[in-house]
């Protein structure tokens, strides 16, 4: 029998008004608790959709995977610490690193599932991964030195990424795009939002990549290499329709060298590569300051496949502080407009 402690809720049952009977009673959601010692994996295992697994105090050594839809995995704040285990081929999550993983299968999305309240740390992948989802939830999580990303999501559409903490970690603290390792068209996300989360200490704060109607938003970001890349590039349909708004960006001025993909980063605020049909508003921008080739507060910037930038727009931001300048465009896109900035340098002059 499963160690795990099981709760269950009421199950209200209602009655027709029409004298034709009782309606067929409502399914019991139940909520399993795990404590220190315990197996995580064999609650979500043991779990049907609707229920919780709800995650007491304390550390726990293992990789855990969700396929159920509906799910809940909560535990009792950062205090709910979950950690690598010694067995490494535990499931297809552990086996690759990570630490919580929900996924779906290529036909079919995991809808509904959330993750929140716990801290993932010290995986040589990534803290929270999730690859094929429907309307996942990733809320007061706290994901610190993870090897690559704090939170990843791929192939997935309305997700939800709120309140959680996501520092120290290899490459971005949230990391969102259309797939990792294929070369695609951008992906619609039919509205995610990545909203009231602080990111600090990453190589990039938030990463958008291949997408497309997104929304990154009351932020707070900081001492990152860079804090928000949203980035393109020759594939169709073009990346674009994202929102970065009304976020905190503030001297992200940690340095990290070239990489195959990406040139060295310091003091970078948002960057814009590849990119369409964006909005970058009501931002506030300040001391980013660095010698990279992506420095600066706002930065449109040709890809590194040679796509250009198009139709975005920066409005009313404002800017202070930002070395080499508070907004740097060396993209040759066009229709790009800027209005309404409050800043007092530009790369060409005449942007603020």
């Amino acid at each position: 029998m499963n160690k795990s402690r099981i709760s269950y809720l009421a199950c209200a049952v209602a009655v027709v008004g029409t004298g034709l009977g009782a309606a067929p009673p409502v399914p019991a959601h139940a909520t399993h608790v795990v404590t220190a010692g315990e197996s995580i994996q064999k609650a979500v295992d043991t779990a049907r959709s609707g229920d919780t697994v709800l995650v007491m105090p304390g550390t726990y050594h293992e990789s855990v995977k969700v396929t159920t839809p509906g799910l809940t995995l909560r535990g009792k704040g950062r205090k709910t610490v979950i950690e690598p285990g010694t067995d490494k081929t535990a499931n297809a999550c552990a086996e690759n690193g990570n630490g919580i993983c929900v996924i779906g299968t290529k036909d079919r999305n995991v809808e509904g599932v959330t993750v929140a309240s716990l801290t993932v740390s010290g995986f040589a992948g990534t803290g929270v991964f999730a690859m094929a989802t429907d309307g996942l939830t990733v809320r007061n999580v706290t994901a610190v030195k993870n090897g690559v990303w704090g939170i990843a999501q791929e192939q997935s559409v309305r997700g939800v990424f709120r309140k959680n903490t996501a520092r120290d970690n290899g490459d971005a603290g949230l990391f969102l795009a259309n797939a990792i390792k294929a070369e695609e068209g951008a992906a619609d996300t039919q509205g995610t939002v990545v909203e009231r989360n602080r990111l600090e200490g990453n190589r990039i704060g938030v990463t958008v990549r291949r997408l497309r109607n997104l929304t990154v938003a009351h932020n707070d970001i900081t001492g990152n290499c860079a804090a928000v890349f949203v980035v393109g590039d020759e594939n169709k349909p073009r990346a674009g329709f994202v929102t970065v708004s009304d976020n905190l960006i503030a001297r992200n001025n940690k340095s990290c060298p070239k990489t195959a993909r990406l040139d060295a980063l310091q003091g970078s605020g948002i960057v814009l590569t590849g990119a369409e049909d964006s909005l970058v508003t009501r931002n506030v921008i300040t001391e980013n300051v660095g010698t990279s080739p992506l420095s600066g507060g706002i930065v449109l910037f040709k890809s590194f496949v040679g796509t250009t930038s198009e139709r975005n727009r920066i409005s009313d931001n404002k800017l202070e502080g930002n070395s080499p300048a508070d907004i740097v465009n060396t993209d040759p896109g066009k229709d790009n407009t800027f209005e309404g900035n409050s800043c007092k340098a530009s790369q060409p002059v005449g942007l603020c």
